[in-house]
């Protein structure tokens, strides 16, 4: 009798345990904030001084390729004290404080789900301000790639289906079903939606596999040329011999990237209409496709003026990072 109470007894705990622990896997709150945000943990004196001048400096730099100042990151300061309960749930967080070590680390999912934490901790001020210098590539990099999965995960929920460009080009992208094709010619996509105050883009098309140079200048040169040239062929402004080129007022900024694994050419720049005043950012990939010989020109371009910018640049982005090569 005492041997089966015994059993009996082991038998209840080992369900629990299991079922405790199922539920503890399960609460991991949902993460929250709009697309772009950061909240910081930091006291107020060292926010007000130095650390945060460094801290802004890097966090919210203005994004390359827009035609009026937008941060990086939208930054907001939460005093250590009052960072508690709701206030942990936010999907990118920085927190910076005083401790006996020198660190800096980057953690995932600690309060919230999905969630990227970084944390930096040094003695002296001037050793936190110089960790923050030294890993703010690091922080950003965890901290847009944080975001562009979270944008992807709000396209789930109604996906564009079309499949024209899965038929013709080889290549299927993740975008929200607002999203409609409204030119195909030849090899050439334009896929578009409303936003406020104008309208949203993604273009697509190939190049031949070599027809960029390596060396920088005449790489850039390259670049604008084969905009210039598919703009005047496929995007017309609103009357004859009006059409999108590039703006070069200010030189387009391009590097070297990897997009799923491929090397690609990023640029960001503004475009224009000619002889029409147009204009706004445009985010351009060009991916090297050697299976198929070939260069994928994936762009996405916006139009909306007196508008912010950034996120839908960004959601533009998302959706061209997402792209999936099916032959």
């Amino acid at each position: 009798m005492k041997r089966l109470l015994f059993i009996g007894l082991t038998l209840i705990s080992v369900v629990t345990a299991c079922t405790d622990n199922k539920t503890n896997e399960q609460y991991m709150p949902a993460s929250v904030g709009p697309i772009n945000s950061l909240a910081v943990v930091i006291d107020n004196d060292l926010w007000e001084g130095a650390v945060g001048d460094t801290i802004r400096r890097y966090f919210a730099a203005p994004i390359d390729g827009l035609p009026t100042e937008e941060p990086t990151f939208s930054l907001h300061q939460v005093p250590p004290q009052v960072f508690e309960g709701n206030t942990r749930n936010s999907r990118n967080v920085l927190i910076v404080q005083r401790g006996d070590k020198k660190s800096a680390v980057v953690k995932e999912n600690m309060y919230a789900k999905p969630q990227v934490v970084a944390i930096v901790q040094a003695e002296k001020v001037r050793d936190i301000a110089c960790k923050v210098e030294e890993f703010h590539d690091k922080f950003i990099n965890a901290f847009k790639e944080n975001e562009l999965s979270e944008t992807r995960n709000r396209f789930q929920k109604s996906l564009n289906t079309e499949t024209e460009v899965p038929a013709t080009l080889g290549v299927r992208l993740e975008m929200p079903s607002f999203y409609k094709i409204v030119k195909h010619e030849n090899n050439f996509f334009w896929i578009e939606r409303p936003i406020k105050g104008g309208k949203a883009s993604v273009i697509l098309y190939e190049m031949p596999l070599n027809s960029i140079p390596t060396n920088e200048e005449e790489r850039a040169k390259a670049i604008v040329h084969m905009r210039d040239s598919i703009g005047e062929k496929y995007i017309p402004g609103p009357e004859k011999g009006m059409y999108m080129l590039t703006e070069t007022y200010l030189a387009p900024s391009i590097s070297n990237v990897k997009v799923k694994g491929r090397n690609a050419i990023e640029s960001k720049g503004l475009w224009e209409v000619k002889n029409f005043a147009l204009g706004g950012p445009y985010i351009n990939y060009i991916i090297e496709d050697i299976p198929n010989n070939r260069l994928l020109v994936a762009e996405g371009f916006l139009f909306a003026p007196g508008v912010a910018k950034r996120d839908v640049l960004f959601e533009l982005e998302a959706i061209i990072k997402s792209i999936e090569f099916t032959k």
